[in-house]
């Protein structure tokens, strides 16, 4: 055997969570409040029958893992929740958060049970987490199950935010287990069972802003310093020193991360549909794909979840200014080891600088400019994004379509208003009913365009490579996403694995893929689970 792969048997668990913070020292696996502790030890429900929907090669092969493992029966036993290997000590974390904006306390992982942390032989801590496996202590009044809906969403969408370069946590594996849950996936009333599932989840630390939240709102504070400082020494060692100025250098790294995170949700037109505190990892990870959507129209205000259809307040356009508020919560958390409240408004208002940097750097890129002029680009960015809104205008065809135009072509300085929007017509719902203002307008700010990319300087091919780079050819669609799991359902897994095989290249053409590359089908405007969804899963 290949010494850099193992099998389950040589997996290495270091599991630092349990062996440096505090237990509920209650072993019984009943819903309860729990205080004084940052988790609680709980084994997974076992299940009846499970079966390998599919599995993430890259991540096996992050933790050493070598195929045949991965396709042999005791993966599906252990991934499943029906074994555990040596060194597995499963546990749920205790955690709270704001959710809608409102202070919800104590939640934890009512459905996710930590395996332990494999360390590989690069020396990198990998958390393996079961979502779907059963009742814990904080699952309140739910099973602590998930089905094979939500899981397909959940696997599949992690896999490809990664190949997308978007920060997110990893999808080991898809099991189904056999078992029937019941599921009012409509909240009206109307309950149907549905296949159950398992999605192993990976990351170097589930660690949330809610972690914190809770420790501070129960007034621990020794508990909220010991939490704070295993986090620093683990996830962020370069820092330092946990102390005061070390937790000022994390909490604007933290700051930071998640100014990327969100810089990338906006690139791709990813919304993660339910920002609740507790969701929002300290590493800077999507984490919890649970009502989430991808735009397909170009609409600042869609959000995916049904919930939140009335207020919209985790809609696209509204993902920067709800991280940061966010990132308040979390301030409000770690004043008491503070003690200032100057150092944490500039850490928020850095983060607003920093997002804002980095969005109109990365505007630029999907338009091919090699930098944005401070000022000068600010019109043609603005007046960009209002005209997308004029009209259905699918975002992810129309930045690859854009890519496509010979902005050095001297013809485009004669061209009509028709043909000047020929080469993006694929990007439009309804071309055939544009009215002539809105070609007007569209027609001149390609002109303007087409002038600051030859201002710009880059060649043809230059500038194409840079777009393509940045703007992905094929995103998790809504529709795909139903059809995958219409298919499972069946038990039919070729769509759920032909989708993960294109995922690893999202940024390429695919010739014979392209009809995974197509704007929303008309059967899907509605349909649920490809307009929005439920938090039910």
């Amino acid at each position: 055997m290949n010494s850099k792969h193992r099998s389950l048997k040589d997996l290495i668990f270091d599991n630092r969570f349990l062996n440096e913070l505090p237990a509920d020292p209650e072993t019984g696996n009943f819903p309860r409040q729990v205080t004084g502790a940052c988790y609680s030890k709980v084994n997974p429900t076992p299940v009846r029958a499970p079966q390998l929907v599919s599995y993430a090669k890259e991540v096996a092969e992050r933790l050493d893992l070598d195929r045949e493992s991965c396709k042999s029966d005791q993966f599906k036993q252990v991934f499943s929740g029906n074994e555990q290997l040596d060194g597995m000590q499963p546990y749920a974390q205790c955690y709270g958060g704001h959710q809608f904006g409102n202070w919800a306390g104590q939640l934890g992982d009512g459905r996710a049970i930590n395996l332990g942390e494999v360390l590989n032989n690069k020396g990198e801590h990998w958390t393996l987490q079961l979502k779907g496996a059963g009742l814990t202590p904080y699952s309140r009044t739910a099973d602590g199950l998930a089905v094979l809906r939500s899981s397909v969403r959940e696997f599949l969408c992690s896999e490809a935010m990664f190949h997308l370069g978007v920060p997110t946590t990893r999808a080991l594996s898809l099991i189904l287990t056999g078992e029937e849950v019941v599921r009012d996936m409509f909240y009206d009333g109307r309950p149907k069972t549905e296949p159950g599932a398992v999605v192993c989840r990976v990351a170097p630390s589930f660690t949330r802003f809610g972690h914190f939240e809770i420790f501070a709102a129960q007034g621990n504070l020794d508990l909220l310093k010991q939490f704070v400082d295993f986090t620093i020494r683990n996830d962020f060692p370069h820092l330092g020193k946990p102390c005061k100025e070390t937790y000022l250098k994390w909490f604007t790294e933290v700051c930071e991360k998640t100014a990327e995170m969100i810089v990338h949700w906006q690139r791709v037109g990813f919304v993660h549909g339910v920002m609740n505190t507790d969701n929002m990892s300290i590493l800077g990870l999507t984490i919890d794909y649970g009502p989430y959507g991808w735009l397909e129209d170009y609409n600042p205000g869609w959000t995916p979840n049904t919930t939140d259809a009335t207020n919209r307040r985790y809609r696209y356009g509204q993902q920067p200014q709800i991280a940061h508020w966010n990132l308040g919560q979390l301030a409000n958390a770690i004043y008491p080891l503070i003690e200032e409240v100057e150092p944490l408004q500039e850490a928020l208002k850095h983060y607003e600088q920093y997002f804002n940097q980095h969005w109109l750097e990365t505007v630029a890129r999907k338009l091919g400019l090699t930098n944005y002029r401070t000022g000068l680009d600010d019109d043609l960015f603005n007046e960009l994004f209002l005209i997308m809104q004029l009209v259905e205008t699918d975002m992810t065809i129309f930045f690859r379509k854009l890519a496509q135009v010979d902005c050095l072509d001297q013809s485009l300085n004669q061209a009509t208003d028709d043909q000047l929007i020929k080469p993006l017509i694929d990007a439009y719902y309804d071309p055939e009913n544009m009215m002539d203002s809105f070609k007007a307008r569209t027609s001149n700010w390609i002109r303007n365009y087409i002038k600051r990319v030859r201002e710009d300087g880059s060649d043809v091919q230059t500038r194409r490579e840079m777009m393509d780079s940045v703007n992905p050819k094929y995103v998790f669609r809504n529709y795909l996403a139903q059809l995958a799991i219409d298919k499972a359902e069946e038990g039919d897994f070729s769509m759920v694995n032909e989708l993960l095989e294109l995922f690893r290249r999202p940024y390429d053409e695919h010739p014979d893929q392209e009809h995974y590359a197509v704007k929303r089908p008309d059967w899907a405007r509605q349909r649920a689970g490809c307009s929005m969804l439920s938090c039910s899963s």
